[in-house]
């Protein structure tokens, strides 16, 4: 019984820990990545798609992501896409390809997103102690109704907060990293 409620709490964590991943993904650093595309969905012929399955996605330098649709035809849907996704690029096309320059992000900017990266992974570290408060509820609960021994509880106790300490040191190290990809200049 123990074991399932930490099977289930560590999953519960990891989920947690990959929401912190996805919003730091989505935080623009200055570089040109084809991640900060892959929210977004295109209008193909009345279907919604997203924009890597109608087109090629690439980054030629640092400071460029480029758009190839295999449809010359999808230019149009493609750009508004991206202008309707409201990622701070502006599209420009030749007929064939979609270019996207990347900005560099002034100091004041960059401190703006450090700040916002801080509040998502505090975000995360709220959600893996609500996870483990209901955790320990649970073990208390079942303690009672399954009638296992309080050594039982306690250790699965222990374990439970191992694996908080784990995933918290996680979301630090996501912080870390993503604050030096943003600072870097």
């Amino acid at each position: 019984m123990v074991k399932d409620i930490l099977r289930e709490t560590e999953n519960k964590m990891k989920k947690a820990v990959e929401v912190v991943r996805q919003e730091f993904i989505k935080i623009r650093s200055g570089k040109a990545t084809t991640t900060l595309l892959d929210g977004i969905k295109v209008d193909y012929y009345g279907s919604i798609m997203p924009l890597n399955q109608v087109g090629t996605v690439g980054t030629p330098d640092i400071r460029m992501i480029t758009v190839t649709p295999w449809d010359k035809g999808m230019i149009g849907p493609i750009e508004k896409a991206i202008l309707a996704a409201n990622i701070g690029l502006n599209p420009a096309n030749d007929g064939t390809v979609i270019r996207l320059p990347v900005p560099p992000l002034n100091e004041e900017r960059r401190k703006e997103l450090v700040k916002l990266i801080k509040k998502f992974a505090e975000d995360g570290k709220v959600a893996l102690r609500n996870v483990r408060r209901d955790a320990n509820e649970h073990l208390k609960k079942s303690e009672k109704e399954e009638h296992f021994s309080e050594d039982e509880r306690k250790r699965g106790e222990e374990d439970v907060q191992k694996l908080i300490d784990k995933h918290i040191k996680e979301i630090d190290s996501l912080v870390t990293h993503k604050e030096k990809e943003i600072m870097e200049v």
